[in-house]
């Protein structure tokens, strides 16, 4: 049998045991320490921002952005419909509502039309919209610049969620660092990892040190313990911290080398009929390519689908994998409002994500290529 290809697997760089050794060497073992600070001193200098915290999820990053944004019960935040649900799930922490949209057919990503409308119609309601969340899938950012115009003219902030997207620009300007807080996330698919872990960022240091009281349990300044608000367990352990810096070092690397791979599969379909990709919509735009996305049309592909071309990858031990399916389809989000039309529906119908990681090699290529050669 063949080993596995992951669809995105860890990729170490070489340093991170240096980093994790000296936290033994130092008894460095238990939360926080130099590696922590560390951690986020490269993330500041990397994104060009003052401030950053280093915390155990994306996800934690979130709920503490929304927390930090005021967002309690009753409130409602619009939401990205085309993500993961990490993306929306810790609204409902915060006893909030998720409201969705759809996506736009460049980016993929939050549709800015769509936006306007829902905020027109949840504010007629009376409802009070307290942040929006768009997310750059797939390491595509999304369109910002409208996106930050329409939330200043309705005075709502925005939370970058950049957990697929660290790495990528508009203009030069990183991912995550547009609007009020950035999220990121290092889980062990990302383009770079810690095991498991995230960073909240911002311009603001003054909120970003309110971030870590609260992901430190929120422990006042006194010789006992002693507690004036609600606390969360939600900082980096120092460990993991380390391997964050280790990879750090190689980011620049990873994001080539994933950018590499997107070309090769732009090159192995470029005469195929009905196969299209998530495209950055101008040069001023640049993708991380964390992961290769493609849709496949079966009108122009002869009747093969997204489900064929997985199917097949899957028979010969290459995963691939879906793209997301939106939030308002989802089950548990059944009930929660939605705004747009069914582009994202479209994307979720006939969408694949593709072996991506940034460890592939050629041998891996030419299974990945003669597999899907192969399929009629």
């Amino acid at each position: 049998m063949n080993e596995k290809i992951w669809l995105s697997s860890p990729h170490m760089g070489g340093k991170e045991q240096h980093y994790i050794q000296e936290a033994f060497d130092h008894n460095w073992v238990a939360p926080l320490g130099p590696n922590v600070n560390g951690f986020e001193e490269d993330l500041q200098q990397y994104l060009h921002i003052p401030a950053a915290a280093a915390l155990s999820s994306g996800t934690a990053a979130l709920h503490l952005a929304l927390i930090l944004s005021g967002v309690g019960y009753g409130d409602e935040v619009i939401c990205q419909s085309f993500t993961f649900s990490a993306s929306a799930n810790p609204i409902v922490y915060c006893g909030a509502t998720p409201v969705f949209v759809d996506s736009e057919p460049d980016t993929w990503n939050m549709c800015p039309n769509a936006l306007e409308d829902a905020i027109k119609a949840r504010q007629a309601l009376g409802k009070k919209i307290k942040a929006i969340i768009p997310v750059h899938l797939y390491g595509m950012p999304a369109k910002m610049d409208a996106i930050l115009k329409i939330a200043e003219r309705y005075h709502i902030p925005v939370i970058e969620d950049a957990a697929e997207a660290l790495g990528a620009a508009i203009n030069g300007k990183k991912a995550g660092t547009f609007g009020a807080f950035g999220v990121l996330s290092f889980n062990g698919n990302k383009i770079i990892t810690t095991s498991g872990g995230g960073a909240l960022v911002s311009d603001n240091a003054a909120l970003i040190e309110k971030a870590r009281f609260l992901a430190t349990q929120a422990r006042d300044a006194a010789p006992h313990y002693q507690h004036s608000h609600i606390g969360y367990n939600y900082r980096m352990s120092n460990i993991s911290a380390g391997i964050g810096r280790g990879q750090m070092e190689v980011l620049d690397e990873r994001v080539a080398q994933r950018r590499k791979n997107n070309q090769r599969y732009r090159d192995f379909f470029k005469d195929k009929k009905g196969i299209s990709f998530q495209n950055e919509p101008d040069e001023s735009y640049f993708s991380n390519y964390w992961l290769t996305a493609v849709t496949i049309s079966p009108e122009d592909t002869g009747g093969l689908t997204r489900e064929t071309i997985r199917l097949e990858l899957e028979k010969q031990h290459i995963e691939s994998r879906p793209l997301w399916k939106p939030m308002h389809l989802q089950p548990i989000f059944a009930d929660a409002p939605y705004y747009g039309g069914t582009c994202c529906e479209q994307l979720f119908e006939n969408g694949l994500c593709l072996p991506s990681g940034s460890n592939l090699n050629d041998q891996d290529f030419e299974r990945i290529f003669s597999t899907l050669a192969a399929i009629k």
